[in-house]
């Protein structure tokens, strides 16, 4: 095995043990509310749509996990330790400030969000309950996306694996136990409200792990005066992270557009296209270990001036990925039905489910070139390219949907619409980003 190879390994293999957790989460929240005393598809839809707020918010402030990353392993090429400590404490500081304004405006946040969103009064309902309650992790998380995308950046995706691990590991526990109870000790659990306070626990937990972790093994570069290049990295994270806003808000409105497009066809049909989307994403928490291997040693070997070992890295990292992409092609054309069993009992839910097994076959082979380049040219800082790319994906998926609408489709050829636009923006982004490998190939 190639030196490149085993430095690829390295870094991507604790990304993706900790990325296998992140899907459980999911999985387990609406195994869990799946399997509460009562209507079924209504609690999923309630985590589904009560997810999709927090995805709003959230999404939109991915620029403190893939901008603080990019940046600091181009730090870390240069050996520009100074810089790398102010990155993380500009990261963090930023984040607090938007959590603040998160709390601050949660109310009339709701309010616009069911302006969009078509659901029953039942789901509404239990979204909101899931929302009021772990909206109070908001800093917590969105400092945690700061810690994650600095470990990425020097290289440590080991300690950014353990912070995932004891967040979802948490998660699940206690959203589990809150909600159901512990068996044997007379408490019977609270309920759907126990998922969202599971969530508030792993949270916070996974803030003071992280910064345990940087206090002690860091703790040489922490204790560094600012550099001279403060300057010039404010001006830098400025523009990357403006840039990363506008990607992450295309993509938000991609999703909340399949979401809300989905709300409409009823709770099973809402609960179907949910559980397939978790699904879907499952092959990508392993691709994104190597997306995440790609960042890191594209802003490396940016930083040290190294184009040749950019090249083999960019050509290395891809192979891994799409190795992993043709494994899930395989692992859900046998066992897919069975994935979807596992994730609820209802059976209107599993039946409605068979006639769009197809596109979940598909996901890995379409899906994979676009996660990957996603990582390759945030390490760069290629920043503006993604986000053209990804309002180009945004056109091409509303392009798809409405002309799709002209035929006016009826029954499952409205799903099939639905799952065709989501796919043509993930096409978009590959084809765009492959065609401008050139801007960061040296």
């Amino acid at each position: 095995m190639k030196p490149i190879d085993k430095e690829i390994l390295r870094l991507a293999l604790p990304s993706i043990l900790a990325n296998i957790t992140v899907p459980l989460v999911g999985m387990v929240d609406i195994a869990v509310a799946g399997h509460l005393n009562a209507s079924a598809a209504a609690l999923i839809g309630g985590i589904s749509v009560g997810s999709l707020m927090f995805d709003m918010l959230y999404w939109n402030f991915g620029f403190l996990r893939a901008g603080t990353g990019g940046m600091t392993a181009q730090a870390y090429g240069r050996e520009d330790w100074s810089g790398c400590r102010s990155l993380l404490l500009r990261g963090v500081g930023t984040a607090l400030l938007i959590s603040l304004a998160i709390l601050l405006i949660q109310w009339p946040f709701q309010k616009l969000v069911f302006l969009l969103v078509n659901c029953s009064e039942e789901v509404k309902s239990l979204a909101l309950k899931y929302f009021y309650i772990r909206v109070w992790a908001a800093p917590a998380t969105l400092s945690l996306m700061a810690f994650r995308g600095w470990f990425i950046g020097m290289q440590d995706t080991f300690s950014s694996m353990l912070t995932d691990v004891i967040v979802n590991g948490v998660n699940i526990l206690a959203s589990i136990l809150l909600a159901l109870g512990i068996p044997g000790t007379g408490f019977n659990g609270i309920g759907f409200s126990g998922i969202a306070w599971g969530t508030i626990i792993a949270q916070y937990t996974g803030l003071v792990f992280a910064t345990g972790i940087v206090t002690v093994k860091y703790r040489q570069i922490i204790r560094l005066p600012a550099g001279n290049a403060s300057e010039r990295l404010s001006a830098l994270s400025g523009r990357v992270n403006g840039d990363l806003f506008i990607r992450s808000l295309c993509l938000m409105v991609v999703y909340l557009a399949f979401t809300a497009i989905s709300a409409r066809f009823g709770d099973v049909l809402l609960a179907m296209c949910s559980i397939m989307m978790k699904l879907m994403m499952i092959f990508s928490f392993f691709t994104d270990g190597f997306a995440f291997a790609g960042e890191a040693l594209t802003g490396r070997f940016i930083g040290m001036q190294r184009s040749d070992l950019l090249r083999e890295g960019v050509r290395h990292t891809f192979a891994w990925s799409l190795g992993i992409g043709l494994l899930f092609v395989a692992i859900y054309l046998v066992s897919g039905m069975g994935m979807f069993r596992m994730m609820t009992s209802d059976t209107s839910v599993i039946d409605s489910a068979g006639a769009f097994l197809g596109w979940l076959v598909l996901m890995p082979l379409i899906g994979c070139p676009a996660f990957t380049w996603d990582g390759i040219f945030i390490g760069a800082t290629e920043t503006r390219i993604l986000r053209n790319s990804t309002i180009g994906c945004l056109v091409s998926f509303l392009a798809v949907w409405f002309a799709g609408m002209v035929f006016k489709p009826q029954g499952n050829a409205l799903v099939h619409l639905l799952f065709a636009a989501y796919y043509s923006h993930l096409i978009f982004r590959s084809v765009y980003l492959t065609f401008n490998y050139r801007s960061i190939r040296k």
